[in-house]
């Protein structure tokens, strides 16, 4: 069986551990409690924190105990790790109903069936509401001098801009504290989080040492960016979020499938669980066979089941198909052609009659109607997939998909929707 440090090194996924021979050493002689944390600051996940959870998934399917905490409490407060300027502190409720999207999230990577390895979630509400602020200075604070605290990255890269209020400077203590609390209440020995987070913790790591004597570990992966220098975790748009009431499935999708053959290697490493075997083949057809985007579409296939499931990836896949003329479009439920559409340029209407030409025009994928009129007459317009054959062809309530969309496109690659709206 492969040695899960080997493994994770392979895959990239080990930026700074604080002894990697002895945590080897841990992790082979026996089950290991290892917890990755979740602030609630959005309504959903991204794909940066898509990283810790199949981190977290690799160490239980080697046979670890895994816990998934949310913060509940923390994320009431804000980490200032990667922020320039203080954050706005969101009101309890929401956060309490984020806690809750964010929990079933986690819940979804880990097998929480009972078992040697059966996972855990926990909030750290749980052992912070009750803490008084005279307990938290005394019990806790005290094992934190004020030089090492200031010496954090995070809190020094603040300072340099500006400032940082005590909040914000507390929150390494409170998040040391909960790999305290979980070192006594589970034997939690590790702890995993991104390398941005490496000084919240080593925050934990010293104070688990400094009150109990026993020595743990923590292991930071990699912020994971593309070949530019920039983050995956962003587009133009926002966030690539796991969540899909804020980006579909099928966007999900094709943003994993328009990956370059670049990117490929590394996300296929990190985001699938592919042996190291079946990813050098997929890397062996990337440089024999580019044009085939084999890698992609195993890639968007895997990662969108694991997100979303098997059924909103096969939607996914046929919307992508249908959209490029490959697929039958009426067959395609309502939500997921609107979600389709919404990644495509498109308009709204108030009416049908209006030629292709001019909606081809209203919607985006031509600049002007002279150019709607010439992709027509080179055989080159489609309506729902159906060859424009007439400049002045208009389409009619019949073609309306879902009595509401119509699909243009120009060419084999340029889609457009157009969504004619009810009174």
């Amino acid at each position: 069986m492969t040695d899960i440090i080997d493994d994770l090194a392979w895959r990239g996924l080990i930026a700074i551990s604080t002894d990697l021979d002895d945590l080897r050493r841990a992790l082979a002689a026996g089950q290991v409690t290892v917890y990755v944390g979740f602030d609630p600051t959005a309504p959903s996940l991204h794909i940066g924190h898509l990283v810790q959870l199949l981190t977290l998934r690799r160490l239980q399917l080697a046979g670890h105990l895994p816990i998934g905490l949310v913060g509940g409490a923390t994320g009431l407060i804000g980490d200032p790790s990667g922020k320039s300027a203080e954050r706005v502190l969101n009101p309890p409720d929401v956060v309490a109903g984020w806690v809750k999207h964010i929990g079933d999230q986690v819940g979804r990577f880990l097998d929480f069936e009972p078992g040697p390895a059966s996972a855990l979630m926990v909030s750290n509400l749980e052992w912070t509401e009750g803490l008084s602020a005279l307990a938290f200075l005394r019990d806790i604070g005290k094992h934190f001098p004020i030089s090492q605290m200031l010496s954090r990255e995070t809190v020094k890269g603040r300072l340099e801009a500006g400032g940082i209020s005590y909040t914000e400077f507390s929150y390494q203590i409170l998040q040391a504290n909960d790999f305290l609390e979980l070192y006594r209440r589970h034997g939690c020995t590790l702890q995993v989080g991104g390398s941005d987070q490496w000084g919240n913790l080593v925050s934990g790591v010293d104070l688990i040492r400094r009150v109990t004597g026993e020595s743990v570990h923590a292991l930071a992966t990699p912020l994971i960016t593309k070949p530019d220098g920039t983050k995956y975790g962003k587009t133009e748009g926002g966030a690539i979020w796991l969540g899909p009431e804020l980006m579909s499935p099928y966007a999900f999708h094709q943003f994993l499938l328009n990956r370059a053959d670049a990117e490929m290697p590394g996300l296929l490493r990190i985001f699938t669980f592919r042996t190291r075997e079946e990813i050098e083949d997929l890397e062996r057809e990337i440089a024999e066979r580019p044009a085939a985007r084999t890698a992609q579409r195993v890639l968007a296939a895997d990662l969108t089941t694991l997100v979303h499931g098997a059924n909103e990836t096969a939607r996914a896949m046929a919307a992508g198909r249908a959209l490029f003329g490959q697929g039958d479009l009426r067959e395609l439920d309502e939500d997921t052609l609107a979600a389709a559409l919404a990644e495509a340029p498109h308009a709204t209407v108030d009416r049908t009659g209006a030629p292709v030409a001019d909606l081809m025009v209203e919607s985006g994928i031509v600049p002007s109607k002279s150019a709607a009129r010439r992709a027509i007459e080179e055989g080159g317009a489609y309506l729902n997939n159906v060859k424009v054959a007439d400049v002045s062809e208009a389409p009619q309530e019949s073609d309306l998909l879902h009595g509401r969309f119509l699909v243009l496109r120009r060419g084999k690659r340029t889609v457009g929707g157009i969504e004619v709206s009810r009174p």
